[in-house]
Formats: structure tokens, C-alpha cells, sequence
């Protein structure tokens, strides 16, 4: 997860430095739908479907932002490899190319990030760990183009997942046919040269994990490599830190079990949040979030159970500050407000459904994936209908419905020249930012008004005024 950046904004401005195909609408949650798709608060930047991916099946995701350029990318796994899609213009994403499968076609593939370098396995037989150097990313001259992986660990063969502690420099492979199926560890401070450093065989088969270099409020712990796993009918907490004598710290276990699917920490690592992937079928929930209360790791505590407003599988959910998204098989991204949590209170705030015919208790048409991370508000949706990116319709580059029922339009969007600014209320200031947060441009609007951009390089950056910030495109 990437360090907050000292921009005062909750965008970070990208440079669009080219335009290869032509630019789409942005489309805002508007009457409880964004196009086709049902939602609430959240609008939809782009899609790419399956076919467009070159592929049958999309499975999981991740992002990485390029440190030096600031683009973002979106990295999605397929069943026949993984796409690598720059969507620095949010509303023109590019399908940069595809690194192919090392071996055979999977429906389960996933990937994840340390520094500039992905880390890819899957399900298909003798495929181990692809490593690929996400740098050529910013070279891509005539894409979408098929890559070749930059270095290989063959120490397991199949996985199904990948957990990377980026403090640490360590990847652990969880479901491999080594250790019982419980995490594999693998040395990556050297990315190109990845390295076995032991394993762990106790509690169960890995299915998903969470490892932090632990900063919760259990000091016996502090500064401590912690493994949660999520163990198909166990959450295993172990310290790690030791790869050759990996200590088990607890289990817990929780009423109504049916596959102890995936899991992720508060910010405060006060809080653990699970999903179970079958509890809805089994027993006949609501789409299920089990809150563990970790304050003592020795002594681990159910704490509360939320239930969501339909009955969908849930399946991978992560924490930005106070809010959970998570992905549902067949309802979508669902956003929950955490911050009561400690008060046995999470409640739903938005949602954004690829799947709008239905919102049952089935695995067909499933959202796999959602990725917050971003700083700049992008969100990632990988799954059934391919890749989806949205965000918060504030963040989306279009006109905007403001908070004290003010309406602001900018417009063109993309703009050449010029941008024209109309509202129902005086305007007042406005001010333009370039990708470093560096005022360009500053005017005093009343209710309407032009601003003069031709002198500004083409690119992505936010207009903000008193009632909030809009991105627009300039090309």
C-alpha cells in the first residue's frame, strides 16, 4: 500500500502524455444507475470486457504507480496470462499488452507489487512465479503488445494466491502443494532473483493472508512479521518474523462456518474483517462480514457480524482509512463505513453493480476484485464482465451535482482551448493544478466564465473551486 502523498487533494493529477484512442464519457451514478449498472455514489470511468482483454475468463487485480510519472496502471489477471492497462486518463484507458500464463490457461490467477516489479502465479500446473519488471510499462510504443516475463521462481509449482509484506521484502505463495498448502517464503529483495526462505505447514491449507509488519495495539508484537491467514475453517495468526521458526501465536475459529475465504486488518490493526465465501449458501445470510476484535493476538475475539442488503457471495475486501470495499459476486463493489466499528456499527454508504441481473447467492457473473488503493480515487473491479474502472462520482470528469444543491458544469471536456464554467450560484475563485499540486492558473468567476488554457501542456489536471474539485482532460 503506498505512502500518502503530501498533495492536499484527494486526486492525484496524472500527465496524459499520449491519446491513442478516442476519448468516452465519464458516466455519474445518477437516479441510482450509471449506464446499465446499478449504484449508488460511485460513476464509471471505462470497461474493457473480456473480448477486448483477449481473454476468456478475468479472475483478480492489482495496481502500481509508476513513482516517477505518477500514472497509474491497473494489472488484471486473465485466464490466459495478465493484463497490464495504463488508465492515467481515466475515460481512455489503454490495454498496454499482455504477459501470457507461464504454462496453462486458470481460472484463478493472482498478482501483486513490490517497488516497480510485478509478482504473478496461478492455479495452472508447474506455473511457479512470474516476475515482471513494470518499468517497460513507460515504453509501450505500439500497444497492446505481448510481453515476456523478466525472471521465473520455480520453487512450487501451482498457487493460488500471493501475499507480498512490502516492509519486509517478502512474498509468500498460499496454496501451493508445498507446506501442507500454508504460506511459502519467498525472498524478493532482489526482485530478479527471488529466493526460498522456508515455509509454514501448520493450521490448515492457506486459502488468502494478510502480513504487516505489526503496529497494532498489542505491544508484545510491535515491529513483529504477522501472518493472518485465512485458512478454510481457521483464522491462524502467526509470527513470522523468524523464517526459519515461525511461531503460531492463535487461532480462532467462528459460528456457522462454511470456507474461511478472506480477510484484512483496520488501519489500526485493531480489527480484523472476513469474509466467508459459502456462508450465504450455506446457511442462508445476507452477504456476511465476520469482525474479529485482535487487540490481544493471543486472545483473538469474534466481536460483531454485519449483514449486507442482499444476499450475494462475498468474496475479496480491503480497508482504505474508514471504509471497506468489497466485492460481491453478484451485487459488485459494496463501500462500508467502518468508523463506528468499535461500536459494533458498519454501515453500507455506496455501491456500484456489474452484475445487474441479480443480486443471488451464485458464483456466475462474479466480481473477483476491487482495488482502492489509489490516491487518486481510481478503483479497480476485476470479474465477470472484464475490467471496470470507477470512482466517486466528485472524482469523475464530468458535470457534478455539489454539495448545498449547487451545480457547477465544465465544460468542453476533454477541452482544447478553453473552458467555460456555468452554476446557479456565483463561482468565485477557481484554480487549476498541474500533476504537482502547482497552481497554473487562477480566475474570479461569477455564475458563468471562461478560463483561457491554451498555454497549458495537454494533460490531466484538477479545476477546483469553493464547492469542490473536477478533473479535466486537456488535449
Amino acid at each position: 500500500m503506498k505512502t500518502k502523498s503530501s498533495i492536499t487533494f484527494s486526486v492525484i493529477i496524472v500527465l496524459l502524455l499520449s491519446i491513442s484512442y478516442p476519448l468516452y464519457s465519464q458516466i455519474p451514478c445518477e437516479n441510482g444507475f450509471a449506464g446499465d449498472y446499478p449504484c449508488d455514489r460511485y460513476g464509471l470511468q471505462d470497461h474493457l470486457t473480456e473480448s477486448d482483454l483477449g481473454a476468456n475468463f478475468v479472475n483478480d487485480s492489482w495496481g502500481w504507480t509508476d513513482e516517477t510519472t505518477g500514472k497509474e496502471y491497473a494489472l488484471i489477471g486473465l485466464n490466459n496470462g495478465t493484463a497490464f492497462i495504463d488508465i492515467s486518463a481515466p475515460n481512455n484507458v489503454v490495454l498496454l499488452g499482455t504477459l501470457p500464463t507461464h504454462t496453462s490457461s486458470s481460472t484463478w490467477r493472482d498478482v501483486k507489487v513490490f517497488e516497480d516489479f510485478a509478482f504473478i502465479v496461478s492455479e495452472a500446473s508447474g506455473h511457479g512465479m512470474q516476475v515482471f519488471d513494470l518499468k517497460r510499462l513507460r515504453d509501450v510504443s505500439s500497444p497492446p503488445e505481448t510481453f515476456i516475463e523478466d525472471a521465473h521462481y520455480s520453487g512450487f509449482g501451482n498457487a493460488h494466491n500471493i501475499v507480498i509484506n512490502t516492509e519486509s521484502a517478502y512474498a509468500y505463495a498460499v496454496g501451493t502443494s508445498t507446506f501442507s498448502g500454508g504460506p511459502h517464503f519467498i525472498d524478493i529483495s532482489d526482485p530478479i532473483n527471488p529466493t526460498a526462505a522456508g515455509g509454514y505447514s501448520n493450521n490448515n491449507y492457506s486459502h488468502d493472508a494478510q502480513i504487516v509488519t505489526y503496529n497494532g495495539p498489542d505491544t508484545d508484537y510491535i515491529g513483529r512479521e504477522i501472518f493472518i491467514g485465512s485458512n478454510e475453517n481457521v483464522v491462524a495468526i502467526v509470527d513470522i518474523t523468524d523464517k526459519g521458526n515461525p511461531i503460531e501465536i492463535s487461532t480462532i475459529s467462528y459460528p456457522t462456518i462454511g470456507y474461511t475465504h478472506q480477510g484484512w486488518f483496520t488501519e489500526d490493526q485493531r480489527y480484523f474483517l472476513l469474509g466467508d465465501e459459502t456462508d450465504e449458501i450455506g446457511f442462508g445470510f445476507n452477504t456476511r462480514t465476520l469482525i474479529f476484535d485482535f487487540n490481544d493476538l493471543d486472545n483473538p475475539s469474534l466481536s460483531f457480524e454485519y449483514e449486507g442488503p442482499t444476499q450475494a457471495i462475498d468474496h475479496n475486501g480491503y480497508v482504505v482509512n474508514d471504509l471497506f470495499y468489497l466485492a460481491n459476486y453478484r451485487a459488485g463493489m459494496r463501500v462500508i463505513d467502518i468508523s463506528s466499528i468499535s461500536d459494533n456499527s458498519i454501515t453500507e454508504v455506496g455501491f456500484f453493480d456489474t452484475y445487474p441481473a441479480s443480486n443471488s447467492a451464485s458464483f456466475n457473473g462474479g466480481l473477483w476484485n476491487v482495488y482502492p488503493f489509489f490516491e487518486s480515487g481510481n478503483i479497480v473491479l476485476s470479474g465477470g464482465g472484464g475490467f471496470f474502472l470507477i470512482a466517486l462520482n466528485e472524482n469523475l470528469a464530468v458535470e457534478e451535482n455539489l454539495k448545498s444543491n449547487t451545480h457547477i458544469s465544465i465544460y468542453p471536456n476533454p477541452a482544447t482551448n478553453e473552458l467555460q464554467l456555468k452554476s446557479n450560484e456565483p463561482i468565485g475563485g477557481v484554480v487549476i493544478y498541474n500533476l504537482l499540486g502547482q497552481e497554473m492558473l487562477s480566475q474570479h468567476l461569477g455564475v458563468s466564465g471562461r478560463i483561457n488554457i491554451e498555454k497549458l501542456a495537454r494533460g490531466i489536471y484538477i479545476v477546483k473551486t469553493s464547492k469542490g474539485s473536477h478533473r479535466v482532460i486537456l488535449q
